[in-house]
């Protein structure tokens, strides 16, 4: 049975395909278009993972879209009968909910005429329509490798709610509560983030990077913001919002998502004048991103707390947009009794692809077994802790690449050569980060999900303090705050960190134990803290094994480790790549095998 997986018609559109049971590939819509967080139809992503599974569209059997037209109707209905939403608002709802509901007619008038030409069939398969928040669930609970687990899913908006508790059992999810439009931990974030002066789309980790250098001295007025009630949920103070009954415009068609302006002249009042994107970060600035993280981490451990109570378990499955608050993910062993967490690699709306496609393939099993009186197959879904689930470029492909940009390399003032010895050349690129060099390391299959874990990654000495400087400023171009996160080898956790725990996807921060705090400036955060990627032998040798010359060579069993990008999606094919790294200050390039180096 194959299974293809959708987020459609809202940020970081992507696909995902499942064949008899097994996830064959992944992809976010951004890395082929080269435009952050596109939403629209999928199609560049639909191709790659169809290929990658040598189907065509027409042999899918299932088809399935984070998103059910209809889900939550009497809420809809109730809000609008007591808030008279503004026209335009509720249109472009509407229209959002159309262009979901027509899937397959979309997916026709894009294929048909070719799957008609050259195979001659259609679309045979039957589309499928998961809430958003039980696809963000499955996308954490039926991949975690859990017997049973509480789950919640915590974001913006999807199908009229921003919050779902949910449980899971065997094979069996459900949702037993939720928290409705217009409250919003993502929107009371994404309105602060924009206040601060971060206008795009995405920008929220601005403010989480920001605010460790600020006090929390806004927490008392931002208690009139986010409301939180004696059952652990919380509601917004809709006085200083305007998402619900204003007409704030969204474009989620073939385009970078924009959302208008989402607070009102009263979180001005409350807080002074908001800076605009131009102007100096002033302290209080920063105190006021202190006090957003910290008044979220307050609502995020109250829901977790309430979660808890409802569904006792040691298991936490996590996902959703605001599940990208790694701060907060590090936080949750030390302030919540749950002991075991699984957070996967894209917990935001792109994950959404991967959570309809297990689901579908779960109901289907369930279905199966109870008809043939078997044994349930959907509870052997096997763990996804590798999310090395992209495009890759094979060694021919990236060595005619180099023939033809042959003559650019050496223009730029650089050497090439071959390193066909897998241990050699982990060997000497450790030795160049040790060395202070900055290499653009790409190898394998892209990773799935916004986090660079060791195949399209920038890698540096954690070591030296000023490389992050370097790094902001002539590589990422972008504000000097910006933290960077590392790669540790799984062993060596528990004797640098203070939480032992397992962190494939990098989505948690971890206080760093003082002793070693001034060994690794370049990836220490102003707090003591540092957000890990675990690497093991198993899912990334080559990486694992880099990692383990650096450690061999200076002690430290660690590496910086920042996305291969330029202020742009994360680099896709080797081209990319190589664009990247002749347009900035990289010193070195590993693309696969090759070994690319500047002179000087």
């Amino acid at each position: 049975m194959n299974i293809l997986g959708l987020n459609a018609y809202r940020g970081d559109s992507a696909a995902c395909l499942f064949v008899d049971g097994k996830l064959v590939a992944a992809a976010e819509e951004e890395r082929f278009r080269r435009i952050k967080h596109w939403a629209g139809l999928p199609t560049n992503a639909i191709n790659y993972v169809l290929e990658e599974g040598k189907l065509s569209l027409g042999d899918v059997d299932q088809i399935a879209i984070n998103h059910k037209p209809g889900a939550n109707n009497l809420r809809r209905l109730g809000f609008a009968l007591t808030h008279w939403p503004h026209p335009k608002l509720m249109a472009q709802k509407i229209k959002n909910i159309r262009s979901a509901a027509s899937i397959k007619e979309a997916l026709e008038a894009t294929y048909g005429s070719e799957l008609r030409a050259r195979f001659g069939t259609t679309i045979k398969a039957e589309v499928h329509q998961v809430e958003h928040h039980l696809a963000h669930l499955a996308s954490a609970y039926l991949v975690s490798g859990f017997n049973e687990a509480a789950c919640i899913s915590i974001d913006g908006f999807g199908d009229f709610a921003s919050t779902a508790f949910g449980s899971g059992q065997g094979s069996d999810l459900k949702i037993g509560n939720r928290v409705y439009f217009p409250h919003s931990l993502g929107i009371f974030y994404s309105a602060l983030t924009q206040f601060l002066g971060f206008p795009q789309y995405g920008d929220e980790y601005k403010v989480m990077a920001l605010a460790p250098y600020g006090e929390p001295n806004f927490l008392e007025p931002l208690r009139e913001v986010v409301r939180i009630k004696p059952d652990g949920s919380f509601r917004l103070n809709l006085k200083f919002f305007r998402h619900h009954i204003e007409n704030v415009s969204c474009s989620w068609q073939d385009c970078a998502p924009e959302v208008g302006t989402l607070y009102r002249r009263a979180l001005v009042d409350l807080l002074g004048p908001p800076r605009q994107p131009d102007e100096p970060l002033e302290q209080k600035h920063k105190d006021i991103a202190r006090s957003v993280q910290a008044t979220y981490e307050k609502a995020f451990f109250a829901l977790l707390q309430a979660l808890h109570e409802r569904h006792p378990s040691d298991n936490l499955a996590l996902a959703g947009g605001c599940a990208m608050n790694s701060v907060a993910n590090g936080k949750v062993y030390r302030r919540t009794p749950f002991k075991k967490m699984y957070c996967p690699a894209a917990a935001g709306d792109a994950g959404g692809a991967i959570g309809v496609a297990v689901y579908v393939q779960s109901q289907i099993s369930d279905q199966q077994s109870a008809v043939s009186d078997q044994v349930n197959v959907s509870s052997d879904l096997c763990p996804l802790i590798s999310a090395y689930l992209g495009p890759e470029a094979t060694e021919e492909e990236i060595a005619a690449l180099i023939d033809w940009k042959r003559k650019e390399i050496a223009d730029a003032g650089c050497t090439i050569s071959y390193i066909g010895d897998e241990d050699e050349l982990s060997k000497k690129t450790a030795h160049a980060i040790a060395d202070g060099k900055i290499v653009g390391w790409f190898q394998g299959r892209m990773e799935w999900g916004p986090r660079p874990l060791g195949n399209r990654s920038i890698l540096a000495d954690p070591r030296n303090a000023g490389i992050k400087d370097v790094l902001n400023a002539k590589i990422k171009r972008r504000e000097s705050f910006g933290p960077f996160a590392l790669s540790i080898l799984r062993e060596a956790v528990a004797e640098w960190f203070e939480t032992d725990d397992d962190v494939p996807f990098m989505m948690e921060v971890f206080q760093i134990r003082a002793k070693y705090s001034d060994m690794i400036p370049a990836v220490i955060h102003v707090d003591g803290t540092g957000r890990l990627q675990t690497v093991h032998k198993e899912t990334n040798p080559r990486y694992y094994r880099l990692i383990e010359h650096f450690r061999d060579l200076t002690g430290i069993p660690l590496v910086l480790n920042t996305s291969f990008n330029e202020n742009e999606p994360v680099v896709c094919y080797p081209e990319e790549a190589l664009d990247c790294f002749l347009r900035t200050e990289m010193d070195v390039l590993v693309l696969g095998n090759f070994w690319i180096g500047r002179k000087s």
